[in-house]
């Protein structure tokens, strides 16, 4: 007796594991599973709207930015760049209107002034010049011993040309060496 209940509960977990195998099958291949995916990500939406959230899709492919993202990135490249320089500037003049300092110090302070506004006109004018040479946008960085340029990266990258176009540009405007320059492409 016991044998025949020990059979019959085998024939019937045999088909149930069956019966468990093809829903799995047919949910994997038969596309069961981006309805049920659908399901899921619009009660997402709905748990999230209730919640004042927003709900954030993460399985979706990145987007490339758009052209109105990378213009940002450059305004706000240059922004910074100003802040900073105002604020450096700030300091200085600040320091030369202690009466404690001395006239050395005092020169000092100016030159250092002079070298700021010296660098500013300096990435200006490569900023101008790259942009002549077809780039819709750039943004250069100048300090004593380097030079970092950014330009919107086309689809394909930079190509050597254009990377030759730029450096050749920042040596003919700097007297830096090959080695202090870097051109980035933003993406």
């Amino acid at each position: 007796m016991k044998s025949k209940v020990f059979k019959r509960n085998a024939i019937i977990l045999t088909v149930i594991m069956f019966v468990c195998v093809a829903v799995y099958l047919n949910w994997t291949y038969g596309g069961a599973g981006d309805k049920a995916e659908e399901a899921v990500k619009a009660q997402a939406e709905a748990s999230a709207q209730d919640a004042g959230l927003f709900y954030v899709d993460d399985s979706a492919e990145p987007s490339l930015p758009t052209q109105a993202q990378i213009n940002d990135y450059f305004a706000t490249a240059r922004l910074t760049r100003q802040q900073a320089r105002d604020s450096a500037v700030s300091v200085l003049r600040e320091a030369l209107d202690l009466e404690t300092v001395s006239q050395e110090a005092n020169d000092k302070t100016l030159d250092e002034i002079s070298a700021l506004a010296q660098a500013s006109v300096k990435e200006a004018e490569i900023e101008t010049l790259v942009m002549a040479k077809g780039f819709t946008e750039c943004v250069a960085f100048l300090s004593e011993d380097s030079l970092i340029v950014a330009v919107p990266a086309p689809p394909e990258g930079l190509s050597s040309a254009s990377v030759s176009r730029i450096t050749d540009i920042a040596l003919t405007e700097t007297d830096l060496a090959m080695g202090q320059i870097k051109i980035i492409e933003v993406k």
